[in-house]
């Protein structure tokens, strides 16, 4: 989906790639676009087949074969999409490793793309742990040896003063957006900021060879980047923050939120897939989100950004702060957060209670007796049987979210929920799980709350209507959005293509919130909307090359004699 996308900063940043039914994006002009539909380019010859954007493999016909100067540069065989398709699968098939599956993928992105987003799209359950959570993680920790082709532009601090030359080195002139899910859209514009310090030792590590960089110098890189890109790429320039350290993240968005295009997603996003799914639990418990208690297992990223989704959610239904504060409990490495303990930041500091420090989550939740507990530290198991059980005695319906990747790291898994609770647990997580079914013969088909429910709509909600800043009230209106989308099917994190192919009505619920509350930028505004949006779709339909093909009548080409 051409998202026009700049990438900040998966640490290896490995190009990630999410279907077209998810999100839309304005068109790349690699070449013009007739009346007709059809693809006319200066490129010719060899130079077609290498470029992943133009290059339909053996799907090219004959005529276009000709007139692009490729007859003879391919095996003389016609085959249409579907059945590239099929031979992608085929070899797909072979591979057993989820790694090697990953670099298949990516190999194909690099030299079809149209091809590479069918293929996705033709089974977004099965490629979705692939090219996202959880078998990403593995990609970044083997990118050295996954690496086959750059993808994007690598800025290191050794590059501060000349961020704005870089960019120049980018072909594309037409950027809207600046993230780092680079498959998660269709990715043009991916950047890495090379701060890693990660087995430096290991001669074939392809990142800088020394320690991160700390302090005023990394924020003057950062502030260099931002000032860059928007002077290039215009205020509208949507950039997207990811896998900053907890020590950043907050500090980074909150310096520019209200002066640039830009989200968290680890913050934002997060909270609103995690936020999305209690909604839809209330249809379940049958109650309000002010009749619950939530403990975190972690009080990062996610932990504060759901947290504050939360209390958003809860003044909606009239509930002061203070009180919804008191409804939400966080347990660090330390323990319980409470009032008085030493080194508290400021973020943890406001869901300080006053109450007598406990030191493990076990006792937390027997003291507590939470009806929802919400787990995104890493922390694989760390929802015990113990604190399953105990959860399950405590609430008729418990809520029990393993939100942690990849799925070493869940709190726990489906079936230990299900299981324990004996169905009764309302369960989602961060990582795919299979389906279970309990001896009494009943089947649960886990939710997946993930993160790509949420940035990709978002994402071309703002670029669709000149959004320049990103208020939280857009992640709460997207949560609800996707509550109602996931209620209709009675679930509380639904299928990955039910929510995919659910987009349109999140996309239209962001344009219709930023035009109401005045944030968007592009006038008029639309007649209709759905039209649109659609219309920014990406289409992985292969285009055509054939070029409009006419005569002049025969008199105009009589030769003169003289």
């Amino acid at each position: 989906w051409p998202l026009l996308v700049l990438a900040l900063c998966r640490v290896f940043s490995s190009p990630l790639s999410l279907p077209p039914a998810m999100v839309g994006a304005v068109r790349v002009c690699h070449s013009g676009v007739n009346s007709k539909g059809t693809v006319f380019t200066k490129k010719r010859g060899y130079d077609i087949t290498r470029n992943p954007h133009l290059n339909k493999g053996m799907a090219f016909t004959l005529e276009e074969r000709l007139q692009l100067g490729i007859h003879g540069l391919l095996p003389p065989c016609f085959l249409s999409q579907d059945v590239q398709v099929l031979r992608v699968m085929k070899s797909y098939e072979t591979r057993s490793n989820p790694l090697d599956k990953y670099i298949l993928l990516m190999t194909l992105q690099d030299r079809n793309e149209k091809l590479f987003y069918r293929v996705l799209t033709s089974d977004i359950e099965e490629f979705m742990p692939i090219v996202y959570t959880p078998t990403v993680g593995l990609a970044c920790q083997q990118y050295g040896l996954a690496f086959r082709r750059p993808r994007g532009l690598f800025i290191t601090i050794h590059d501060k003063g000349h961020i704005a030359s870089m960019l120049n080195s980018w072909p594309e002139e037409n950027i809207k957006v600046s993230l780092d899910h680079l498959s998660l859209f269709v990715t043009l514009f991916p950047i890495l900021f090379v701060f890693v310090q990660a087995l430096l030792d290991d001669p074939l590590y392809i990142g800088l060879k020394h320690k991160r960089v700390r302090g005023k110098e990394y924020d003057d890189l950062i502030d260099e980047f931002m000032q860059a890109v928007t002077d290039k790429y215009g205020m509208n320039c949507l950039i997207q923050f990811e896998d900053f350290a907890n020590s950043n993240a907050f500090r980074i968005l909150n310096n520019y939120r209200n002066h640039y295009c830009t989200f968290n997603d680890d913050i934002q996003g997060t909270a609103s897939v995690a936020v999305a799914g209690v909604l839809a639990a209330l249809k379940i418990t049958k109650n309000k989100l002010s009749d619950h208690k939530f403990v975190f297992q972690g009080a990062g990223e996610a932990a504060l950004g759901i947290a504050h989704l939360l209390i958003m959610a809860m003044a909606k239904e009239g509930v002061p702060h203070d009180e919804a504060v008191k409804r939400i409990w966080m347990v660090d490495s330390k323990g319980l957060i409470v009032k008085g303990r030493s080194n508290l930041n400021h973020e943890k500091e406001e869901f300080a209670h006053d109450h007598p420090h406990i030191k493990t989550l076990e006792e937390v939740v027997e003291t507590i007796k939470p009806t929802a507990i919400i787990g995104v530290a890493a922390i694989g198991g760390a929802f015990t049987e113990k604190i399953i059980k105990n959860m399950a005695t405590y609430n008729e319906r418990p809520i029990i979210f393993a939100l942690s990747n990849p799925t070493s790291k869940a709190e726990c898994t489906a079936e230990q929920c299900y299981t324990l609770t004996e169905g009764r647990g309302i369960f989602a997580s961060g990582s795919p799980f299979k389906k279970v079914t309990l001896a009494d013969g009943r089947t649960f088909y886990p939710g997946q709350g993930n993160n790509a429910y949420v940035f990709p709509g978002v994402a071309l909600g703002v670029i669709a209507c000149g959004v320049r800043h990103i208020s939280d009230d857009v992640f709460l209106t997207t949560a609800e959005q996707i509550s109602h989308t996931v209620l209709c099917n009675k679930a509380t994190m639904h299928s990955l293509d039910f929510i995919l192919s659910s987009q349109t009505a999140l996309f239209l619920q962001i344009v219709d919130h930023a035009y109401k509350q005045g944030i968007a930028s592009w006038y008029p505004e639309p007649k209709d909307k759905e039209a649109f949006i659609l219309s920014q779709v990406y289409n992985s339909d292969y285009d055509s090359f054939t070029l409009d093909s006419y005569s002049w009548p025969k008199d105009a080409m009589t030769v003169q004699n003289v």
